[in-house]
């Protein structure tokens, strides 16, 4: 028998979308779990959007307040996909209201907003879930797995790249993105985040850093209207970037291996260039999301002029059997929030945590505020935690 599950979604953007098409599509590619989300309602403060939600993808009722949903009896578990300063208000009301959460990174503008849902979940007995898509690859598990085997010896050092033109244009409108007290960091919650949990899911904690960043884009124009995305304005008030455009820093992990980590999302040219380079004593492998299915991997007692083959992922790797039936067939970003989805679920189901938690959010968050340490101080900086 499988059990419904009533499902709320807080903020109606493009990823509020996402997370409304993974819930539709999760018992299609998983008719094994034992429970089936239904769509109970949307939270959306811009006027007509839940609505227009509601009618595209079944949601049941609308509200413009999302302290409906934490009141809502109906409601069982919540996506938080509204911008970043109302995670943390929004994340501790659901939890302490008894829903189970799948909250978008960065879980906030800091470590304190991040641990404070964390505890918050732990105190209310609930599972949780955090954006971290990337992760979810079957390549990139792949990736790790190679790495945990030994196959490509001892790792010594690896690259994360994390370039994106989404804020290239200088015409793109001054959201709360930009802005400290609504966005927090720049592309170090939006980009780098995923740098720092990619980082550490293939190679273990960071223990220090230190960071260098740049706002190459000073002044924008503000929206006049409602915006979602990357909305461009032009003619309006110009106002101060109040976070950064750019980020590169050299990472130290607990492990021994050295790292470089760079994200910008002004890159002209680069679109959703997301990527690493893990180099070993023996070997290295190398993951491009713009291939996402492929791996670089380098192995063998060679050495020098040791070639690299590329191996496509097949049913064996991570959850690709559950959308694909043979190696090279393609999966997308989408499919990626289709196995998030369903690890919460299964984390609901049985009690335990799958995938990325909160606990990954708070290990992101503390990179990240080494990273603005060392940008103003000039110094290596020691991660908040790391072992």
């Amino acid at each position: 028998m499988v059990d419904s599950l009533g499902v709320a979604v807080v903020g109606f953007g493009w990823m509020g979308r996402v997370h409304t098409q993974a819930y539709a599509r999760v018992p299609h590619h998983y008719p094994q779990l034992g429970l089936r989300p239904r769509l109970v309602t949307v939270a959306e403060e811009v006027p007509g959007r839940a609505e227009e939600a509601a009618a595209q993808f079944g949601f049941a009722s609308t509200t413009r307040d999302w302290r409906e949903v934490a009141k809502d009896p109906r409601v069982q578990a919540v996506s938080i996909t509204a911008p970043n300063f109302l995670h943390r208000e929004i994340g501790v009301a659901m939890a302490e209201a008894g829903k189970h959460i799948w909250i978008e990174k960065p879980v906030g503008l800091s470590v304190a907003d991040a641990q404070a849902v964390a505890d918050a979940v732990a105190e209310a007995g609930v599972r949780s879930a955090v954006g971290f898509n990337y992760r979810n690859a079957p390549a990139v598990e792949a990736a790790r797995e190679l790495i945990a085997s030994g196959a490509i010896g001892t790792v010594t050092h690896v690259r994360v790249r994390l370039f994106s033109d989404y804020a290239a244009h200088p015409e793109g409108a001054l959201t709360w993105r930009y802005e400290k007290e609504r966005g927090g960091s720049g592309v170090l919650g939006d980009l780098a985040s995923h740098g720092a949990d990619l980082a550490r899911y293939l190679l273990g904690d960071i223990a220090s850093l230190t960071a260098d960043t740049a706002v190459f884009i000073p002044e924008r124009a503000r929206p006049t209207g409602a915006t979602a995305g990357h909305t461009r304005a032009s003619g309006g008030e110009l106002g101060p970037v109040e976070n950064e455009d750019y980020v590169n820093c050299l990472l130290r992990f607990a492990s021994g291996a050295r790292g470089v980590l760079e994200a910008c999302r002004v890159s002209v040219g680069e679109q959703n260039n997301y990527g690493f380079e893990v180099h070993g004593t023996r070997g290295a492998v190398f993951w491009d999301f713009r291939r996402m299915n492929e791996l670089g991997v380098s192995r063998g007692t060679t050495y020098q002029d040791q070639p690299v083959s590329t191996v496509y992922v097949g049913p064996g790797d991570g959850e690709f059997g559950a959308f694909q039936p043979g190696a090279a067939n393609a999966m997308g970003y989408d499919d990626l929030k289709v196995i998030e989805a369903h690890r919460f679920l299964h984390s609901i189901a049985e009690g335990r945590p799958y995938g990325a938690t909160l606990q990954d959010a708070v290990h992101s968050a503390a990179v990240l505020e080494a990273m603005v340490r060392s940008a103003e101080s000039g110094a290596w900086v020691t991660v908040q935690g790391a072992t």
